[in-house]
């Protein structure tokens, strides 16, 4: 399998630079390293269960998302000289050690810009005798092409779909033809996977597409286009997380209406759209429901954590 990053094009982003002589807008060269690779027990019911999915955060990114909570290793000032695992090997080590007392289920957070690395790694979880559901957790805003080259490799799509608005997806995350490329994604994703999720006898995913949206405070509007979208689009079937979870980072300097947390009656506009598209696979995150704030100065991002 070739992926080209002498002319990168792997990601939505579409650069075209010579990944081997300089950096392009996500600042990554193309060595394979994680900053973190850790257990996590908040995501959806599916991909946790009891003893939570092997996640691999993948250094900085192809969005810059003004509100990320991952800014400590997404942002292009992260250096990934600093990253706990620059080798391919030790990435495998790693993600061995943990897929023993995990659900068998191995998340690639932030893959795009890294996804020519995914195939050599799970070639050598297989070799080595691992075969864990793959899940891929991306932000959407991937390359079709790169997509149809991971089929073989990525068993459930978690593509976040965070915006139909150009106005939106420009300003929160310099990447105004966001739902041009992203909505060609989801249909790639979904030409894949359908709308069936396939879980095991223990409700651990196995293979499929789960569509997640945060809700953004000031944007409902735009949150219903990204779900009406969904509906007439791909279908009301897939599997939907839709999360309130939003919270202002510390020591960052936001737009006005992203200061805050999404009140309720954002909430309830945004849920009630939801229901009345006839969406009934997935869940519903509470509006009190509290998020994961992760800690990437620790070698397990999320185990001390504090509850935001």
């Amino acid at each position: 399998m070739s992926f080209n990053l002498n002319n990168c094009r792997i990601c939505g982003r579409n650069c075209g630079v010579d990944r081997t002589k300089t950096f392009g807008f996500c600042n990554t060269d193309i060595d394979c390293s994680a900053a973190a690779i850790c257990v996590h027990k908040g995501e959806e019911p599916v991909l946790s269960g009891a003893k939570g999915v092997c996640n691999v955060f993948f250094p900085h990114c192809n969005l810059r998302c003004v509100f990320c909570q991952n800014k400590d290793i997404s942002t292009k000032e992260y250096s990934v000289a600093t990253a706990t695992y620059t080798s391919l090997s030790a990435v495998v080590d790693r993600i061995e050690e943990l897929l023993q007392t995990t659900e068998q289920v191995l998340g690639f957070v932030s893959p795009s810009h890294y996804a020519y690395n995914i195939p050599a790694i799970v070639d050598c979880l297989r070799n080595d005798g691992f075969n864990p559901t793959v899940v891929y957790n991306t932000n959407a805003y991937d390359s079709v092409d790169t997509l149809r080259k991971l089929e073989s490799y990525v068993d459930v799509y978690l593509p976040d779909f965070k915006y139909c608005s150009s106005y939106l997806s420009g300003r929160y995350s310099s990447a105004p033809n966001y739902f041009e490329v992203a909505s060609k994604a989801l249909k790639e994703m979904y030409r894949q996977k359908g709308s069936t999720l396939i879980t095991d006898d223990n409700d651990i995913v196995l293979s499929g597409l789960i569509i997640r949206h945060l809700i953004l405070p000031g944007c409902v509007d735009d949150s219903k286009d990204v779900l009406s979208w969904i509906a007439e689009n791909i279908s009301s079937n897939v599997h939907f997380s839709l999360m309130s979870q939003y919270y202002p980072i510390d020591n960052v300097a936001l737009p006005d209406q992203l200061t805050r947390k999404i009140s309720v009656e954002e909430y309830n506009q945004v849920v009630d759209h939801f229901y009345a598209l006839g969406f009934h696979n997935g869940w519903v995150q509470d509006l009190d429901e509290r998020s994961y704030k992760p800690d990437f100065s620790k070698k397990e991002a999320f185990e001390c954590s504090d509850r935001q």
